[in-house]
């Protein structure tokens, strides 16, 4: 691998005075996120000797950072902290020789090969062939509280977080499929559901607002925004307002155990999308199938192109897709001129 390659240009400050090199690095395969998807990708290339990169970005490790147990992921019978499990993860692919770095993308340009990624607006990643994997993030209210008790109450995820709700009251914020099927699938685990709608109506499908409705541990809050939540270190209860006519609020307060965002999540997909196709609401399109992206040799797994199962599992399971594919891609192309 090429790690520094001379400079051949130079870019001029305004003032005149300075003149800055634009750092520059070539790499066979450079993958940029560090969830399960990112570092399995890691691991897979490292593996296949690709000599990957992996820059961490913002948040290392992903939206599992911010959970605390997960005994949902295969090999660990009794379970195991988010940051540990990340933490295991990026040192397998440390052991096959990723080489994992801080800092972020911050533009790109896959208008030509080597594909072009500028990191933290000041170095440039040329690139044979990228994984991305930046993964996608829960949208939120934006209350204090939300931060106060993540890991401790406070869930984007009942899938994976439900299980430790058993036989407890808990609550689902919003009225779309999504946060009806987490109602839905709390309510086989909880005692109690409730669903907060800032909406006089549910904006669900027909089917899926049937199907809550008539479950009997569900009960919708119509009109309901949340102002708080309260707890001592833990979620014990959350502050409503509900709205009564015009003029006219009131204040009402739940006894709850978990409170579950179900109001959406955003691909992080910002900076490619000049170049990627992606769906209506950020998702990476991939061939179905794949890991292939519309562009030559860029990738993408995990949950920046998954809307529909968001699990580290399945993360984990894309990641090695790219990555193989990524090999492959490689050898066709380069393996004889390398």
């Amino acid at each position: 691998m090429d790690l520094f390659k001379p400079m051949d240009n130079l870019d001029d400050k305004t003032d005149g005075q300075n003149k800055q090199v634009e750092e520059r690095e070539h790499v066979k395969c450079l993958i940029i996120g560090s969830g399960p998807a990112g570092y399995t990708a890691a691991i897979y290339s490292a593996r296949a000797n690709m000599e990957p990169v992996l820059y961490q970005g913002m948040e290392p490790g992903g939206q599992l950072t911010i959970t605390t147990d997960v005994e949902n992921f295969p090999g660990y019978p009794d379970g195991i902290s988010g940051p540990a499990l990340m933490e295991d993860l990026k040192k397998q692919a440390e052991r096959f020789g990723t080489d994992i770095r801080w800092g972020s993308a911050t533009a790109v340009d896959f208008s030509r090969i080597p594909h072009k990624v500028t990191i933290d607006d000041k170095k440039v990643i040329e690139a044979d062939t990228v994984i991305i994997a930046t993964g996608a993030s829960a949208k939120y209210l934006g209350i204090p509280a939300e931060k106060k008790y993540a890991g401790s109450g406070v869930s984007a995820c009942a899938t994976c977080d439900g299980f430790f709700y058993k036989g407890k009251d808990v609550a689902v914020v919003g009225g779309g499929d999504t946060a009806c099927e987490e109602a839905l699938y709390l309510a086989g685990l909880a005692r109690k559901v409730y669903m907060i709608v800032r909406k006089p109506h549910l904006r669900a499908s027909k089917i899926m607002q049937h199907r809550v409705m008539n479950t009997p541990n569900i009960e919708i809050l119509f009109e309901h925004n949340t102002k708080d939540l309260f707890g001592d270190g833990v979620v014990e209860g959350a502050v409503l307002i509900k709205k009564k006519g015009t003029p006219g609020e009131e204040e009402v307060k739940i006894k709850i155990d978990g409170f579950f965002l179900a109001i959406g999540h955003k691909p992080n997909s910002d900076i490619f999308q000049e170049y990627i196709e992606t769906d209506d609401i950020g998702y990476i399109k991939t061939i179905p199938g794949t890991a292939r992206t519309n562009v030559e040799g860029v990738f993408a797994c995990g949950d920046v192109q998954d809307r529909v199962y968001r699990q580290a599992v399945t993360a984990a399971g894309t990641g090695c897709m790219a990555a193989i594919e990524s090999e492959r891609y490689w050898a066709e192309k380069y393996a004889q001129t390398k």
